[in-house]
């Protein structure tokens, strides 16, 4: 099984983490699952850009983006090749490599 190695956020993700996951899982409910509190507005239905993640390491082992997600991607912040939305990256079989932008574009965010 993949490992997803998330590197470390100042407010998300300290000391950074490690989990194993199930192939076809999608980023953001696998770290949602572990704790790992990414942001998701739009309740992971491919409707904004605040769960934005960048692939460091095994970029290539995800399924393209589609039409919606690479339009939406457009309006991210700290945009990369590499950026994706963790709601819409399904795990495939190798590891991924994680980062989570320090910034996001929501106006108003679910934490408290």
């Amino acid at each position: 099984m993949p490992n997803l190695i998330f590197l470390p956020h100042e407010s998300i993700c300290p000391e950074g983490a490690v989990i194993t996951v199930e192939p076809g899982v999608s980023i953001c409910d696998a770290a949602l699952a572990e704790g790992i509190e990414i942001e998701h507005a739009c309740e992971r239905s491919c409707a904004c850009t605040t769960c934005h993640v960048i692939i460091r390491e095994g970029f290539d082992s995800l399924a393209p983006a589609d039409e919606l997600e690479e339009d939406l991607l457009d309006k991210a912040w700290g945009l990369e090749h590499e950026s994706r939305l963790s709601c819409q990256a399904l795990v495939g079989d190798a590891d991924l490599v994680i980062e989570i932008p320090r910034y996001t574009i929501n106006m108003v965010s679910e934490r408290r």
